[in-house]
């Protein structure tokens, strides 16, 4: 009798559990990729291994259109209060500006995952057919060669799960309401990316070189990461964006944890970002990694780490803004000087493109910083531009090939014009977008930028942006003289003709950056009611 009384009793005292509530219509993007990533990975396990190809595929890009069209329901099926919701029991707030940038990543996963899956450029695939060969040996010089596609040398197809997983977690990362959960997602985004670097066919050791700078500078970024968070819990009590946002707004308390935790959290997302002097594992991942996936890591994670400094700057410390902004301006001039000046003395297309992207994450802060509804919508304009552009470029890059594979010495480049005129044109005009030429997407995006750091008082800034503007316009101009106006050697590079993937690919950048130059309006309509508070 004693001992069930006893059970009755702590029966009785089991407290109920209230389920959180889940608005599966606004987070039905980031399952749909996230659970056929899971499904991809099934796929790895039980489909033959002369269909993977094929399936991962057509997986692939099926979750792409379907994550799409969720998206655009959930879009138009409600009005714009409707839209703002935070679900997932606080966790992710799908608002405007999460809805802009999930659009504007999976369409750059579209055009990304294009180019990964190509196997006619490289034949065989961009990517290994068995990771786990040494490099040098016969084995490692069979399957590079790609020429006789068996089991043994067609490419691993696990490389789509991975970008799956990288993808739903970049979704997760922009949209989240609280910080751990932002590092829960940084993770999802970040440890895929490590594998995908290492799996490059041919120049098996600078691939695997880049994948191991790419982690262990990764994992030091998460480090201060995650310290940032407890400094930041241990001052608001919470780690969710709105309560730290209500704890520097009204507290006593020293500030020493506040900012302390915002320098150690901003330093990875600034990491992320390839944000100067936090851009040192950019020029060798870049170089290192196969260039597929250099052209996801430069498009898609860029969007991600702005979409979450955004986010965190705006919804966590917009209230102090004048205590941390003067040091950000700091980190932005550093950013455009080092990829301005650095990228004149690069002599390889890859690593002149990412020092490209260090002046452009520099801009890109630029908007950030103005906190602003002009500065929010023109940075995530920039975002959606810069991306294409970029991917398209790194499309082009893969053309040019040797005995080797990829030339991307810039001295092979040399009369490029005359061997391929239509590659040489298509460059020509990336690269002037990149310069930010009028009449091409990276003009509008640079002209959005700037304006609102105009508008919010920030001229000084605007004219080192300009300034470092001139000076990385020379590098782009050098690659163009040099494909026109100089003689093609004897035994240079070969440009190969893309498959229809490369091909669908390097189209849709060009034509996305040149409609984007043109006619913005949509585009930057859409940035504009996507932004905070609109």
């Amino acid at each position: 009798m004693l001992g069930g009384g006893v059970q009755v009793g702590l029966v009785a005292q089991v407290p109920h559990v209230q389920a959180p509530s889940v608005d599966y219509g606004a987070i039905a993007p980031v399952l749909i990729v996230l659970g056929a990533a899971c499904l991809s990975v099934l796929v790895e396990a039980f489909v033959a291994r002369s269909a993977r190809w094929s399936a991962q595929v057509t997986l692939t890009l099926l979750t792409l259109g379907a994550a799409g069209a969720a998206l655009g329901v959930h879009l138009y099926s409600f009005s714009s209060d409707a839209r703002n919701v935070v679900t997932l029991a606080g966790t992710i707030s799908v608002d405007g500006p999460a809805l802009f940038l999930w659009g504007t990543l999976l369409a750059l996963g579209l055009a990304a995952v294009l180019l990964i899956a190509d196997r006619s450029v490289e034949p065989g695939g961009a990517f290994s057919a068995d990771a786990s060969v040494r490099p040098g040996t016969a084995a490692d010089r069979a399957q590079a060669s790609g020429a006789v596609r068996t089991a043994e040398t067609v490419m691993q197809t696990e490389v789509f799960p991975l970008f799956l997983f990288s993808l739903g977690g970049m979704m997760v990362f922009l949209a989240a309401n609280d910080l751990l959960t932002m590092f829960v997602a940084l993770e999802v985004l970040s440890l895929p990316l490590y594998l995908m670097c290492g799996l490059a066919r041919r120049r098996r050791l600078l691939a695997q070189e880049a994948a191991v700078k790419y982690f262990l500078l990764g994992a030091f970024s998460s480090a201060f990461f995650l310290y940032g968070v407890a400094l930041l819990y241990g001052y608001a009590g919470s780690v969710t964006l709105s309560r730290i946002a209500e704890a520097s707004a009204g507290s006593d308390r020293p500030d020493t944890l506040l900012f302390g935790g915002l320098a150690l959290l901003v330093i990875g997302l600034l990491f992320k970002g390839s944000v100067g002097p936090f851009h040192t594992w950019t020029p060798d991942v870049y170089q290192g990694a196969a260039t597929p996936v250099t052209a996801f890591m430069a498009a898609c994670t860029k969007v991600a780490a702005f979409g979450a400094i955004l986010r965190v700057l705006t919804v966590a410390f917009e209230g102090t803004r004048w205590e941390w902004r003067g040091l950000l301006w700091a980190v932005a001039i550093v950013s455009m000087v080092i990829g301005a000046v650095l990228g004149l003395t690069q002599t390889d297309v890859k690593r002149m493109i990412a020092y490209s992207s260090v002046a452009h994450a520099g801009f890109l802060l630029v908007g950030a910083i103005a906190l602003t509804a002009q500065g929010l919508s023109g940075t995530m304009f920039y975002l959606l531009a810069y991306g294409f552009t970029t991917l398209a470029a790194f499309g082009v890059v893969t053309l040019v090939r040797d005995a080797d594979g990829e030339a991307t010495h810039l001295s092979q480049w040399a009369g490029l014009a005359k061997r391929s005129p239509l590659t040489a044109a298509v460059f020509a005009f990336l690269l002037f977008a990149l310069a930010g030429i009028p009449l091409t997407s990276g003009f509008t995006g640079k002209f959005a930028v700037f304006s609102a750091a105009l508008a919010d008082g920030m001229a000084p800034l605007v004219v080192v942006a300009l300034v470092a503007s001139a000076v990385a316009a020379f590098f782009y101009l050098r690659v163009v003289v040099l494909m026109y106006f100089s003689e093609p050697a004897i035994d240079g590079p070969t440009v190969s003709v893309p498959g229809a993937f490369t091909a669908a690919a390097i189209t849709l950048g060009v034509v996305v950056t040149l409609l984007l130059g043109v006619v913005p309006t949509f585009a930057l309509n859409w940035a504009a009611l996507g932004a905070f508070g609109s």
